[in-house]
Order: C-alpha cells, then sequence, then structure tokens
C-alpha cells in the first residue's frame, strides 16, 4: 500500500511562504545594493579644500 501523498495544510503553507520570503529578501537587496549612496554632511567641515596652482603675473617660460 502507498502512503498519503496528501500534504498538511502547514507543510502548503511553508511551500508558499518560504520562497515569497525569499524573493523579498532577495529584492530588497537588489534595491538596497542599487541605491545611490549616502552624503556624508557631518563630515563636511572636516575636509580640505581642493588644491589650485598659485597664480603669478609671471609669464611662464618655454622649454627650448
Amino acid at each position: 500500500m502507498y502512503p498519503n501523498s496528501a500534504l498538511s495544510a502547514g507543510h502548503l503553507v511553508l511551500v508558499v511562504v518560504v520562497p515569497v520570503v525569499c524573493l523579498a529578501i532577495w529584492l530588497i537587496g537588489v534595491f538596497v545594493a542599487a541605491r545611490d549612496p549616502r552624503r556624508r554632511d557631518h563630515a563636511a567641515g572636516t575636509t580640505s579644500l581642493p588644491q589650485h596652482p598659485a597664480v603669478t603675473d609671471e609669464p611662464q617660460r618655454k622649454a627650448a
């Protein structure tokens, strides 16, 4: 005699819920990875200004 192949209601719920939860976690991970990085405004006062070459009145000499 063959065993009963009918699943209980709890098993059927697990068969449906586990893949849906895994898909939701995967989608959240994809959206989190694809978003732009956050700005760190609190560190803006501690950064140095960009360095520019000094402007002089002398014309630059060309190599011969």
